[in-house]
């Protein structure tokens, strides 16, 4: 190990130390090692046991860590204190600007254990009241995260969709060629690993590759690697403008995907088609978008002519499933409520956390009955937009549902939730869920599984067992837009449909910034198939209303 290794572990041991209280001299002890290991001229590799115990600020104990580290490369202390932190702690502790501190105050005043749950906690805004943190750090720690995020070899959709696009623009003015997303973005992969992109040019001038700009870091015969100035991975395929369609075609698919469709065609024909539409048409198949290039079963869908019309973010009618201030939402009610209607929504649907919810400020009765007093007032000033009585309700451990039948039945609408108690066994989680469907007054079910994308597994269900009750008891499954759930995911969409069972494409917004994520939902719902017939938020206010009933 090198000093600069040697030096991180003594950080990283007094990081530990700090998250699990432990003795504060001994903690600056393992600060300073560090601080003066990082500082050495000379290889502690290189230097005897005598001479390292002679380095100022180094003692007996910290000698006999370093000769540790050098002779088998980990320390005992420090796997112990790793033994007894959750990974994602860990994790956490490697966010630039973090700190141990404020790690040991959210893990063990809120229970997070992740990188990811910390995000979405503030997508929430979970923070703003917690002891030391407030509106500004919330922001500042969202940011070091996406920033953290942003440096693994994995990104979410959402994380590289503006940026790609920007980088399409920058080429082809910059080259005046064709250029156009593909691969794993086009087909819109909730997950990436970078950005790809066809462009209609085999060789790209030397004056191009600028640090604020792209950086070269692999040429071949087909595509050059390349990173942003914001360090993303990009794949460059490189054409000819005569093989632009084929080659769009080509490096869109997914695994076997093209050799299928181009199995009973000539293929040398097909390199210099006029448009995709044509190389689907000699393929005696209909044209399927980009989203749909996932799923073999689509191919046979397109031979019999069955390919859907996909669902668009315009076909969305109404918001639901969003949060105010009357729980852990940033904007008020009537913020909330303008901010849909003037992007041209005819409705929303409110729906705070229940009471169970503690750490989101959940609604006890009385609070709710003033939330409704509200809405009443608001619908008269609104209308005809309309606010709906909805609620998140917490599903608890047994699968009821968190208020009593009296309150349960005066809302409008209720999407049933999993918050808590999320270890359950695959044959648990599944009749919990199961149960809250089977409640008269669950309207539909809330992200299904619970994950947060790269960050946290959803918990085991049987989710054909799940889609099923939906059905048996008309249960609508939302698809959680935010980008770190996309949660029901978009290969049980088909299932689902096919069972009849409607989808909701659901933002969860918590500010009136959040209500932009039903892109996102819809991005997904599309590579499910969905068609807006078969969307609960297709639904006029009217039809909406008797839907609830």
């Amino acid at each position: 190990m090198d000093n600069k290794q040697i030096a991180k572990a003594f950080n990283n041991l007094g990081d530990l130390m700090e998250l699990h209280d432990e003795n504060t001299f001994k903690i600056r002890s393992y600060r300073n090692a560090y601080l003066t290991i990082r500082k050495l001229p000379e290889p502690l590799a290189e230097m005897s046991d005598a001479e390292i115990n002679g380095i100022k600020g180094v003692g007996k104990a910290i000698a006999g860590k370093i000769r540790e580290l050098l002779d088998a490369g980990e320390m005992a202390t420090l796997n112990k204190y790793k033994d007894q932190t959750p990974e994602g702690i860990q994790d956490l502790l490697g966010i630039k600007g973090l700190g141990a501190k404020k790690v040991r105050q959210l893990w063990q005043e809120m229970g997070i254990e992740s990188a990811g749950e910390l995000y979405y906690a503030c997508n929430e805004n979970r923070l703003i009241a917690l002891k030391g943190f407030g509106l500004k750090t919330q922001e500042d720690i969202r940011q070091k995260i996406e920033y953290h995020n942003q440096s693994r070899d994995k990104f979410l959709y959402a994380t590289l969709e503006q940026e790609a696009a920007e980088l399409v623009s920058e080429l082809k003015k910059k080259l005046n060629i064709q250029a156009e997303l593909t691969g794993a973005i086009r087909r819109k992969m909730p997950i990436l690993r970078g950005i790809e992109i066809l462009i209609d040019i085999k060789e790209l001038p030397d004056d191009i590759f600028d640090e604020n700009f792209i950086t070269l870091t692999e040429k071949t015969a087909n595509y050059y690697r390349v990173k942003t100035a914001k360090q993303t991975p990009v794949r460059l395929y490189t054409c000819t403008p005569d093989e632009w369609f084929f080659k769009l075609f080509e490096t869109t698919g997914a695994n076997d995907f093209c050799e299928i469709i181009l199995k009973n065609t000539n293929e040398n024909e097909m390199k210099n088609a006029a448009s995709e539409e044509a190389i689907f048409e000699a393929a005696d198949c209909a044209f399927i978008p980009p989203e749909l290039r996932d799923n073999h079963e689509n191919i046979d869908l397109a031979k019999s002519n069955n390919i859907p019309t996909l669902i668009t973010s315009n076909d969305i009618k109404g918001v639901l499933h969003t949060h105010s201030t009357y729980s852990d939402g940033i904007n008020s009610l009537r913020e909330m409520a303008e901010y849909a209607r003037d992007k041209g929504y005819a409705y929303i649907g409110i729906t705070d956390h229940s009471k169970s919810a503690f750490y989101a400020n959940g609604l006890k009765p009385d609070r709710l009955h003033a939330q409704w007093a509200e809405i009443d007032e608001l619908n008269a000033e609104l209308a005809p937009f309309r606010i709906f009585k909805g609620i998140e309700s917490d599903i608890l451990s047994d699968g009821s549902l968190d208020y009593e039948d009296d309150i349960l039945q005066q809302f409008d609408f209720i999407v049933a939730s999993v918050h808590s108690n999320l270890k359950m066994d695959e044959a648990k989680a599944t009749q919990r869920l199961i149960n809250a469907i089977k409640n008269p007054h669950t309207t539909m079910l809330g992200h299904p599984t619970g994950r947060l994308l790269l960050s946290r597994k959803g918990y085991p269900i049987d989710h054909a067992k799940v889609i099923d009750a939906c059905a048996a008891h008309n249960v609508s499954i939302e698809i959680n837009a935010n980008p770190l759930r996309l949660d029901l995911d978009w290969e049980w969409i088909p299932y689902a449909l096919e069972k009849g069972v409607k989808i909701a494409i659901n933002p969860d917004a918590h500010s009136t910034r959040g209500i932009h994520d039903i892109h996102y939902g819809v991005c997904v719902a599309r590579k499910g198939g969905l068609t807006a017939a078969q969307c609960v938020n297709y639904l006029s206010v009217e039809e909406f209303e008797q839907y609830c009933k």
